[in-house]
């Protein structure tokens, strides 16, 4: 493992894709197991997407008491059949909140009549229940949950909002496999915000892949600014990100 630090983000860079989610689990659980046992019950955000699969696949055997641990997902597609594989909430059901009872899972509603309103519920949770660890994955255009770099703000007023998706993010998702065709990717979701992300307690970027190379790239080499979005985990007090070798590949 090599690691090293630009601004306050500390970087880890594994070998591979197995070694970086063992990695990344390990501290995260020990991160989950140390604030429980200061407090009765932690808030965790989780992200959704293959980038994420070896971490989940790890953290789900780890010994952590995940029934005192309230769990959100970060972004859920507009308009995507509730039952679809691909809607985060269900991709995260399937590799971990399915395998043990949390204190609690709140899942954001992509079908609500009425997209404000979920928007402003979930951010009301979100404020009741502030968050003590931020798990992250980064898009091939620098997004963090699905502020790409046109609605992307450092400053923005809202907790959630819903936000249409750029050509690149969508084409990510055929990239990964998750949708056959660019046709097929919905056009709109609903995120949480660069603000509440950033103030989480702690945060861990989980990103590995050649495809991830280019954003990894930005991440660490451009200045802090909304046109790529990940660049804002530099300025946060307690974040680690965790690379593989094909992610570090266009790194200096």
């Amino acid at each position: 493992m090599k690691t090293f630090k630009k601004d306050k983000l500390t970087v880890q860079q594994y070998p591979s894709r197995q070694e970086m989610g063992k990695a990344a689990a390990d501290a995260v659980a020990a991160k989950m197991n140390e604030l429980l046992r200061e407090k009765e019950y932690i808030n965790v955000i989780f992200a959704s997407a293959p980038s994420q699969n070896e971490f989940l696949e790890h953290l789900r055997q780890l010994p952590v008491p995940f029934d005192r641990i309230n769990a959100f997902h970060m972004d859920e597609y507009v308009g995507l059949h509730p039952d679809a594989p691909q809607g985060f909430g269900n991709f995260l059901k399937d590799r971990l909140f399915s395998y043990h009872s949390f204190r609690s899972v709140h899942y954001i509603n992509g079908n609500h009549p009425d997209p404000q309103a979920e928007c402003e519920r979930y951010a009301q949770l979100l404020t009741t229940l502030p968050t003590d660890i931020v798990l992250l994955g980064i898009g091939e255009n620098t997004h963090l949950a699905f502020n790409d770099p046109h609605v992307a703000f450092f400053n923005d007023p809202q907790i959630v909002k819903v936000v249409d998706l750029d050509a690149a993010c969508r084409y990510q998702q055929v990239n990964d496999g998750c949708f056959p065709t660019l046709e097929e990717v919905p056009t709109h979701a609903i995120t949480i915000t660069i603000p509440p992300l950033i103030r989480s307690t702690y945060a861990y970027a989980i990103v590995p892949g050649a495809a991830k190379a280019q954003a990894i790239f930005h991440t660490l080499t451009e200045a802090v600014q909304e046109n790529y979005p990940s660049t804002k985990l530099r300025e946060h007090d307690h974040a680690i990100l965790f690379i593989d070798d094909n992610s570090a590949s266009k790194l200096p």
